[in-house]
């Protein structure tokens, strides 16, 4: 009898919390694996996602009571429970990562050269475009780098230019270009050993 209660109050709804923490955060890695033009794993993590789902979905329809119970609230509670905490660790995991790139644009004034030769010398491909804004002549920067660099980048840009306008956006494909350090592969063969454990053994 009590083994019974402790798995129905307490460790049934840590299972389906687990499970949906599982299912949902490879759900958000794969839509965010997709947005980036990272599709070859999608697939395999779209597989896992749907198999983790479909068992704890059959476990709630046909071994929680359908009333308002304790049992069935506690059950409930935590299928929403893991998928809040699924979305978090799915996020947390593509800012671990750092897949994909991203441009960063930049606005300057015309006069000012230190941050795109500060930049180049730190080894980044820079574009500049003369613009007009409201206080007469800018500069815009266009730096198209992959994510591990982004935090490098921001750095540079708040120690030159305290005041720069920038933004930040995802890059879903590049052809070609030039880059410090092409990063992206070693986040994706991490990312494959995450599912692939035997792939690199030998």
């Amino acid at each position: 009898m009590q083994e019974t209660l402790l798995f129905t109050y307490f460790l049934f709804p840590i299972l389906i919390i687990l499970a949906r923490i599982a299912d949902v955060s490879l759900g958000t890695l794969r839509i965010i694996l997709v947005s980036k033009g990272l599709q070859a794993l999608a697939p395999m993590i779209g597989f896992f996602e749907v198999l983790i789902w479909i068992l704890v979905a059959k476990q709630i329809i046909t071994d929680v009571p359908n009333d308002l119970s304790l049992a069935s609230i506690l059950a409930y509670g935590s299928y929403a429970l893991g998928y809040a905490l699924g979305t978090y660790v799915g996020i947390s995991l593509d800012k671990r990562l750092s897949l994909g790139k991203v441009l960063v644009r930049v606005i300057l004034s015309k006069s000012d050269t230190m941050l795109d030769m500060a930049l180049r010398e730190s080894k980044f491909g820079v574009t500049t475009v003369d613009a007009k804004g409201k206080n007469g002549p800018v500069k815009i920067l266009f730096i198209v780098i992959n994510r591990t660099e982004l935090e490098k980048a921001i750095e540079m840009i708040q120690e030159k230019n305290p005041g720069a306008f920038f933004t930040i956006e995802n890059v879903q494909t590049v052809n070609a270009g030039y880059f410090s350090e092409y990063s992206d592969s070693g986040s994706i063969s991490r990312l494959s050993r995450m599912f692939l454990p035997g792939r690199n053994s030998k």
